[in-house]
């Protein structure tokens, strides 16, 4: 079969399931929607609907329930309220399953006053492993389709992909000249941290097309630019080509703090995200952490600035779940290490255990303090982190020294094959695409900067300045200039990894 007739096969299979649907005019709407993809000109029964008056299905992305073989979430936004918002799904034949309503959230920029609005739509009671159409739409919008494969049931292998601090490949503002410099048409620049690189790396991702992409925090830097909504926007502009395909499953980084975005600054994130709910949240911790299985992998997604000592947001949050997250993570990771359906224990966070970059963030003690002993006490597999604007790999770590930095100590120190029974991996993943990259400020031989407090605020920046202690990193393992981190596995055990393209990848065997 050539690719112009798997095209033409979709492209009838999106007017089947339209019209299966009963969506009013909807042969005729997805046959004009055909027809411009394709160049033609729009016929008078099928009218171009006012931009003005209703906006596009605009940021299509997925996320998985906590069962990521029956469920998903279907999420996009708009800048103004939309009527009968909803998702129809079915199978790649175009057959129709169910029509779900989306709920709709919103949130107002506290910096532009901008209302952005949400829609997350629920679709239960999949098959595993199989392969879906689905379409997001509204009243006077054409539908945007896309189509996505839930995770295989029980030990049957996959593949995932993991990194963090990606920021835009876009421009955000007009560059300003050092004083006494005048230039007469100022270049635009990106005001977020971002970079072309932004827009490779979403490019990786598909290139592997892993069952879903954990992202490990600081994502759009939004809290840095000029225009935080136009910032998110580009985000999504970006990655919906892979994430309305893919799950891309987050992590909440400091950047994710913006100032007067609910209580603690995360309400841009919390509604652009549709997470599996977990205990022990609130109003305003909703989302912030959470767990799903994907075969017999159990992943656990936690917000670091909870215990990081590192004051890295638009506000001071630590210990703002007073121990909820705590408690829950605890209860979260014995259970999976009880669960004889579970092999791997996966956490995906942003601050970091590790690190050997000098001149950068650095290690955090309240990581090392509050989370790290759960990681040995339930043996967790794999830790994936970002911050660090680099790649770095740890031996299997498991238990501390007793010293002011709490050093890890590895228990093996192999780098051929690793074999995470007897402790836990950490990797930095901090390359998505960030402008600030660390990977050239390694200290040689390893050492690690470790922040152990905070002292009192400049009068200035309003930012508690790090206290930090030195140590050496016995627990480094590999160290280079990666951007992201692809794994596929079926069974607890050792993790045979080779290097291409200077990514590390592994395969869990």
């Amino acid at each position: 079969m050539t690719t112009q007739d798997v095209e033409l096969n979709l492209e009838l299979s999106r007017r089947k399931l339209l019209a299966a649907a009963g969506i009013g005019g909807g042969a005729a709407l997805a046959a004009s929607f055909v027809g411009n993809r394709r160049g033609r000109r729009r016929t008078p029964s099928s009218p171009l609907p006012d931009p003005a008056a209703t906006p596009p299905v605009a940021g299509l992305h997925l996320q998985f329930g906590a069962d990521a073989s029956s469920e998903m979430l279907v999420s996009w936004h708009a800048l103004q309220p939309v009527r009968n918002p909803r998702v129809v799904l079915g199978h790649l034949d175009g057959k129709l399953e169910q029509t779900v309503e989306a709920k709709a959230v919103s949130y107002t920029d506290a910096k532009s006053g901008q209302i952005v609005y949400a829609y997350h739509a629920k679709l239960g009671r999949l098959q595993a492993d199989s392969s879906y159409l689905y379409a997001a739409m509204h009243d006077g919008a054409e539908p945007e389709f896309a189509t996505f494969r839930t995770s295989p049931r029980g030990r049957a292998p996959f593949t995932f992909t993991s990194f963090g601090d990606q920021g835009t490949p876009t421009l955000g503002k007009k560059y300003v000249p050092p004083a006494g410099v005048t230039l007469p048409n100022p270049p635009y620049v990106n005001d977020n941290l971002g970079s072309p690189a932004a827009g490779d790396t979403t490019l990786g991702v598909e290139r592997l097309q892993p069952l879903f992409h954990l992202f490990n925090g600081d994502l759009c830097y939004a809290n840095l630019a000029e225009d935080r909504v136009r910032t998110w926007w580009d985000f999504w502009d970006n990655n919906s080509r892979s994430a309305r395909k893919r799950p891309w499953m987050p992590s909440a980084g400091n950047h994710e703090n913006e100032l007067g975005n609910g209580p603690i600054g995360y309400q841009a994130y919390q509604t652009y995200f549709s997470l599996p709910e977990s205990a022990g949240q609130t109003d305003v911790t909703r989302g912030l952490w959470y767990a799903f299985t994907a075969g017999s992998v159990r992943v656990v997604s936690i917000a670091n600035d909870d215990v990081a000592y590192q004051d890295g947001g638009n506000s001071y949050v630590r210990g703002y779940s007073q121990g909820a997250q705590k408690a829950w993570l605890e209860k979260e990771l014995a259970g999976a290490r009880s669960d004889h359906d579970v092999d791997w224990v996966v956490v995906c966070m942003h601050q970091v255990a590790i690190s050997t970059a000098d001149m950068f963030n650095g290690a955090d003690l309240g990581i090392r303090e509050e989370w790290v002993p759960l990681f040995d006490k339930y043996g967790v597999d794999l830790v994936v982190c970002g911050h660090e604007h680099h790649y770095e790999r740890s031996h299997p770590i498991r238990g501390r020294e007793s010293n002011a930095t709490l050093t890890p100590v590895p228990a093996a120190t192999t780098t051929d094959e690793v074999d995470t029974t007897k402790g836990t991996v950490h990797i930095v993943i901090g390359g998505g695409g960030t402008s600030a990259p660390s990977n050239q400020l390694f200290f040689d031989p390893p050492q690690c900067r470790v922040i152990t407090a905070v002292g009192v605020p400049d009068q200035t920046t309003g930012k508690r300045p790090p206290v930090y202690v030195k140590e050496q990193a016995p627990w480094s393992a590999v160290r280079n200039a990666a951007h992201f981190l692809w794994l596929r596995g079926i069974q607890r055990g050792s993790w045979v990894r080779s290097r291409r393209h200077h990514h590390d990848q592994g395969h869990l065997l």
